[in-house]
């Protein structure tokens, strides 16, 4: 990949590589003169099997044409400053046209270094490139289907949710030990003492309502006092 870009008048930007028993992943950035873009995008295409392609393109016309008429302008405002530095006649005019004229020239030079990069993108090209072994699993591979697939799946999601369930658990159970315990014996003491002052009911029989069976209520009689001797009774 490397001489690809290099035979074309191009270079690498960038190369990042890693590796292990598993898999073995090389990203590439590669910059190659635009006219050269397409032949050197379908070389890599022939170095593996291809999984992925993503060709963006920008049109930067509009911004060139502005670009440059910012330029000019502010190299015309560059010159005048210059011309007005020459004029100055006081320490604080001098001063105070050196500040502007060092500020206008700032602003030129920033113009001036995005018509750089913008020429640099212009007249080269961006390509990242990104090879993997023949045993690392990529984002494009087709899914397993079927029963044993989605077995597999559910018991995988079954025991990641108990693990959270766990994890939760664990987390409550030292407040519930705190805070439980002492409530829970708070509860039952107080439950305790209602039952303990609680009085009896005292059924009352309404009256003329007959007594239940094998209950003997007995009866009672008034008898009038004994007489008193010598005294009379009245008429």
């Amino acid at each position: 990949a490397t001489g690809a870009a290099t035979r074309v008048g191009g270079f690498v930007g960038g190369d990042q590589r890693r590796s292990s028993d598993a898999d073995a992943v090389a990203e590439l950035t590669l910059r190659v003169p635009a006219d050269r873009f397409y032949p050197v995008v379908e070389e890599l295409a022939g170095l593996g099997r291809q999984e992925r392609r993503q060709i963006d393109t920008e049109d930067v016309t509009e911004e060139t044409v502005d670009l440059d008429a910012r330029i000019a302008t502010q190299r015309a405002r560059v010159e005048s400053g210059r011309r007005l530095l020459d004029r100055a006649d006081s320490i604080a005019d001098l001063v105070s046209l050196e500040n502007e004229l060092a500020r206008r020239e700032a602003d030129l030079a920033s113009l001036e270094a995005k018509k750089r990069r913008l020429a640099d993108l212009t007249a080269l090209s961006t390509i990242t490139v990104t090879l993997v072994g023949p045993d690392a699993s990529t984002a494009d591979e087709e899914r397993e289907i079927g029963f044993l697939a989605g077995l597999s799946g559910g018991w995988a999601v079954f025991l990641a949710s108990m693990t959270v369930l766990l994890t939760v658990l664990g987390a409550v159970l030292p407040w519930l030990l705190v805070l439980g315990v002492p409530l829970g014996a708070l509860w039952w003491w107080s439950h305790r003492r209602r039952r303990r002052v609680r009085p009896e009911p005292v059924l009352v029989a309404p009256i003329g309502t007959p007594p239940p069976p094998g209950v003997n209520l007995g009866s009672s009689s008034v008898s009038e006092p004994p007489p008193v001797p010598g005294a009379r009774s009245a008429p």
